[in-house]
């Protein structure tokens, strides 16, 4: 059965992540993916474990469902080529700084006067109206950039990256959506149109949501910052023989946990009853939930807690998610064979369709030897 993007041709300059990423979340929706790189391939190709040169693990986990086409833009006769593949094409996806795109002649004016339905999405570090638009952008830097790193100082006292690309990761995820809604646009219009989805904004509007806080009101009232997840007692916590992820949210949650933690008293407290007063004294609360937990083996704390429907988990690896029953139970990871590179396990894309499902239907590509026309 067909992807819900089935007979949607895209054109595909981008590398790193953030492109390939939202490029083969296309692919996996149906899309053809035409995907183009330089003689020395994608740079992303190197990084990570690999069985072969140029087919790193982190390669391969965000660009299946694609075809690789070598093409030396340099070059005057494959630049054509590209401009004839775009041409033909419903969307086109690159990732370089817009003063390179338009020395090559691929700015969004010049490919939509070629092909007026093109949907032409531009991932690019900082909006082009701005005085950065012409700065490298790369995951930390936009971290940093964007607050991130920031917020992280504010409850470990320096600041830190996220432990993964983030960034990167989270701007593929605009990408896709205003990808499609682009084409849904033009399904009913006819026409194309221009995407520009900065690093630096989607993450300043991914982060605004909880943290500008008290600063969304003229004149403000408060500082910025969700105080719930900036609280130091928010975090994994130690039980007798390891740790757990506990989070009591609402009045009911609180009472029951602390009713089967042994502490009536606190149960009984008037305040949990008031959604502003645990707002106010959560780090409190967090410091309660710590000590209480502290009390037994985490199995125990699970076989507790989840009868009551107290929203608690174990503290995973990435190791424990290849064993995780629910995981297994929804088929999440999947063993494949690629060609060159034998058995693989892929995660499947997480969002299901009932009438259109997605598919990983093509390993990721091998760089091809010579450059195809």
């Amino acid at each position: 059965m067909a992807g819900p993007l089935d007979g949607v041709r895209v054109v595909d300059l981008s590398t790193v992540i953030a492109g390939p990423y939202a490029t083969q979340m296309l692919g996996e929706m149906g899309a053809e993916i035409i995907k183009i790189e330089p003689p020395t391939g994608d740079i992303m190709r190197a990084p990570g474990p690999g069985r072969s040169p140029g087919m790193g693990a982190t390669f391969l986990n965000c660009n299946r469902n694609k075809r690789s086409l070598i093409l030396d833009l340099k070059d005057p006769a494959a630049l054509a080529e590209l401009l004839g593949l775009i041409a033909d094409a419903d969307v086109f996806v690159h990732s370089m700084r817009m003063a390179a795109a338009l020395r090559l002649g691929l700015g969004q004016e010049a490919l939509l006067a070629r092909n007026p339905r093109l949907i032409y999405c531009a991932i690019v570090g900082f909006g082009q109206d701005g005085p950065y638009r012409d700065r490298p952008a790369y995951d930390d830097i936009v971290q940093a950039a964007a607050g991130w790193a920031g917020l992280q100082a504010r409850v470990g006292g320096e600041p830190r990256y996220a432990p993964t690309i983030v960034a990167d990761k989270t701007t593929a995820l605009f990408a896709v959506g205003a990808i499609n809604a682009a084409l849904y646009h033009r399904a009913g219009s006819g026409r194309g149109q221009a995407i520009e989805v900065p690093m630096f904004e989607a993450m300043v509007s991914f982060l605004s949501v909880e943290h500008l806080s008290g600063l969304t009101y003229r004149p403000p009232l408060g500082e910025s910052g969700y105080g719930r997840t900036l609280s130091p007692n928010r975090r994994p916590y130690r039980t007798q023989d390891g740790y757990i992820a506990a989070m009591p949210y609402t009045a009911a949650h609180w009472r029951a946990f602390f009713r089967a933690a042994g502490r009536d008293d606190w149960a009984a407290e008037e305040a949990l009853g008031s959604d502003r007063a645990r707002a106010g004294m959560i780090d409190e609360l967090y410091a309660r939930l710590a000590s209480c937990l502290a009390t037994l083996p985490t199995a125990e704390w699970l076989a507790l807690l989840q009868p009551l429907d107290v929203p608690c988990a174990p503290v995973n690896s990435i190791e424990d998610l290849l064993d995780d029953p629910h995981l297994r139970a929804v088929g999440f990871f999947e063993e494949t064979h690629h060609p060159s590179e034998g058995a693989i396990i892929s995660p499947r894309h997480p969002v299901r369709f009932s009438g259109t499902p997605c598919t990983a239907g093509l390993p990721a590509p091998k760089l091809p030897r010579h450059r195809k026309s």
